[in-house]
């Protein structure tokens, strides 16, 4: 189905919103009113990606480190930014139908557009390898299985998944939530020591020192730096931007809280042998008591790391369909190949942190779409342009200030430093620029 000469979607499209057709995905135009889908639908597709281990880990990391009650705090204040930020993304991303690639060609410029929507597109690939080849490690270290057979199932079945489209993503969102829930509370029951009462439990005080406040609000961001940023890819489907934000607040602060909590309780209550390093990974707690349990553990890891891996593959594909001529289906299958070949190959082990350190580039980029809709909201339209120059330099602000905090403020929340540079250099950039007169060019009849 051809998809050139559509229409942009309305602000608040009305009439039938049936979709159209199932499987188109409008890589390259706005999702008109009568593709776009119910809450429920789009709130799935949010609310089950943070429901897995990795949150978990990050929760547990934080605690271990500020004790229960601080790390709740710290977590739920990075929580908060997480849904200011992509709830504002997610609005204009509802708005207009457009996705990611779409809306930073309205800011950064047709072309300028390529270096923020490529940076992220292909980010989100190297995080789809390493649950790929997390897959694998995971199911070895609790049951003994080959790494590589494991990562090799589980990347087919994540990219055959991802090629099913936005529907996929919210019905495996919907099965990975009640899932996690309910493992967890079975975690929680077997990691709880008989001498552990609920006192000790929510007084505990924590271990570590290598983690301050800030550098936890900031770990929580750092989390969904990249698809939160993309999250005009999901909530594009909403049926307008009140909806897109309702979706995403599923997400940020309620599900993500959860996920990060419940790391959080299985350090709390002993119930993991390292949580300097393993965090509130709790597959462990799940294995080695009943046939039925360890099968509930295996698919919970293919559900759990699955929805991730098929989440950041769609933002990949959706991406570079976006910047290139090509289809998502097709692209899924060649990026998918690729992360899968980097999973198998073990190259995935070193990209944790080369992908945490792209992270911190990356909320300055929501910055500045979100400080150009404020602004255009009041001075109305203008032209796109190729290249636009107060963009580009605006974002290069806030990243270098946010890398700069990174390394030298750790107390600090560098997210949150970058995208706050980068918000402001933008502002005043564009206020400068309107109100710089313009030399009226000579009449050639006249010379």
């Amino acid at each position: 189905m051809t998809t050139a000469h559509r229409p942009e979607a309305p602000a608040r499209p009305e009439g039938n919103t049936r979709p159209s057709s199932h499987s188109e995905e409008y890589e390259h135009t706005p999702v008109p009113a009568s593709a776009r889908r119910s809450l429920p639908s789009v709130a799935a597709t949010w609310f089950g990606f943070p429901m897995n281990l990795g949150s978990a880990v990050f929760g547990g990391v934080i605690v271990y480190n500020l004790g229960l009650p601080q790390g709740l705090l710290a977590i739920l204040v990075g929580n908060l930014v997480l849904f200011a930020y992509v709830g504002a993304l997610s609005h204009h991303a509802g708005s207009t139908g457009k996705n990611f690639a779409l809306l930073t060609a309205d800011t950064f410029g047709s072309r300028g557009r390529n270096l923020p929507a490529g940076l992220l597109a292909t980010v989100v690939i190297g995080w789809f390898s390493f649950q790929v080849g997390l897959t694998g490690t995971t199911l070895s270290g609790a049951l003994g299985w080959p790494a590589l057979a494991g990562a090799a199932v589980g990347g087919v079945l994540y990219t055959l998944l991802t090629m099913a489209g936005i529907r996929a993503l919210s019905l495996i969102g919907m099965i990975a939530m009640p899932l996690f829930l309910v493992l967890t509370v079975v975690a929680l029951a077997y990691g709880l020591d008989a001498r552990t009462t609920l006192a000790d439990t929510f007084g505990y005080e924590g271990a570590g020192t290598a983690l301050g406040f800030g550098g936890a609000v900031a770990i929580v961001i750092a989390g969904f730096a990249d698809s939160g940023t993309m999250t005009a890819d999901f909530t594009r489907w909403s049926k307008d931007g009140r909806s897109a934000v309702l979706a995403t607040l599923t997400a940020f602060p309620f599900a993500n809280f959860l996920a990060n909590a419940a790391g959080g309780l299985v350090v709390a209550v002993g119930g993991t042998a390292d949580p300097a390093t393993d965090g509130g990974g709790f597959l462990n707690l799940l294995t080695g008591h009943s046939t039925l349990l360890t099968a509930f553990a295996v698919l919970f890891v293919f559900v759990n790391l699955g929805s991730v891996a098929s989440h950041c593959l769609y933002n990949g594909a959706v991406g570079w369909s976006a910047l290139t001529p090509l289809r998502m289906r097709s692209l899924t299958l060649v990026l998918g190949a690729v992360g899968v070949t980097l999973a198998l190959s073990g190259v995935w082990g070193y990209f944790l942190n080369w992908l945490n350190l792209l992270g911190v580039f990356v909320p300055p980029i929501g910055a500045v779409l979100i400080t150009d809709r404020l602004l255009r909201a009041r001075t109305g339209k203008r032209p796109v342009g190729t290249y636009r120059a107060t963009a580009l330099a605006s974002w290069a602000a806030g990243a270098a200030t946010a890398a700069i905090t990174h390394y030298t403020l750790p107390e600090l929340v560098d997210p949150v430093v970058g995208m706050i540079t980068a918000a402001a250099v933008y502002a005043v950039a564009e206020t400068v620029l309107r109100r710089r007169p313009t030399v009226p060019r000579p009449d050639p009849a006249s010379a």
